[in-house]
């Protein structure tokens, strides 16, 4: 018998809304579940259905009005905004739909970047970001700057900035929203990839159902509550 995964994000009862001005604009209602270490979760729903929001609110980027998040058994809804970036710099690997790399910085200078915020000298921080584009595939373009290179691989770049710190989650925004189909491919097989070889837990948020059917969960959201057809994804 297979033995159960440890959780390691709990959420419970998460509301969140957004004020304008007098107005309040509900985005997510009642939210509760749990994400499995090692697990590789999709989000999807149509747009304004709250799945970025939600994302935001495991990373440690927003925060709910209502509720509680443990990643790792930290409650991060208690943190404030200096312990939460402290949090999510040793904690959360980013990767976002249109990569977010400095242009003027090499690719290895751009992965570099979440190492500042560490402990490490100049030389481990070059050590560890040419691991990491060694990881992907990139170790011969460390040179290179954004504008020298495809979108799948500005993408690759962005996925090994994430990883560069071993992070304890990696969370993904449309992380193939701005790809072709085949640049796609390549980056979702490298998610599986880091999701089944280093056991990194992913949160992926997306409204492309190609992308979706690569994770072991889906979960829909829609209009701000979670569905109750989620599912374990066929293998």
């Amino acid at each position: 018998m297979p033995q159960k995964k440890n959780t390691i994000v709990e959420i419970r009862n998460i509301y969140k809304s957004y004020h304008r001005e007098s107005l309040v604009v509900p985005v997510l209602y009642d939210i509760t579940f749990d994400i499995a270490e090692g697990e590789f979760l999709a989000l999807m729903g149509p747009s304004g259905s709250g799945k970025t929001t939600l994302l935001n609110l495991i990373a440690g980027i927003d925060k709910a009005d209502k509720g509680s998040i443990h990643v790792s058994d930290v409650d991060i809804t208690t943190l404030s905004e200096t312990e939460l970036a402290h949090w999510r710099a040793g904690n959360v690997g980013f990767i976002f739909q249109f990569y977010n790399l400095i242009p003027v910085l090499k690719a290895i200078e751009n992965v570099e970047l979440p190492l500042h915020l560490t402990a490490l000298g100049t030389k481990e921080r070059h050590e560890h970001a040419e691991m990491a584009l060694s990881m992907v595939g990139l170790a011969h373009r460390m040179d290179h700057y954004p504008s020298e290179m495809s979108g799948g691989e500005q993408q690759r770049v962005a996925i090994a900035r994430a990883i560069v710190t071993d992070p304890t989650i990696l969370v993904a925004d449309e992380p193939t929203g701005d790809l072709d189909r085949v640049s796609a491919e390549e980056i979702l097989t490298m998610m599986e990839r880091l999701n089944s070889e280093m056991g990194k837990t992913i949160i992926m948020v997306t409204h492309d159902q190609r992308a979706a059917q690569r994770a072991k969960v889906l979960r829909h959201l829609d209009k701000g509550y979670l569905s109750n057809d989620d599912s374990q994804n066929p293998l």
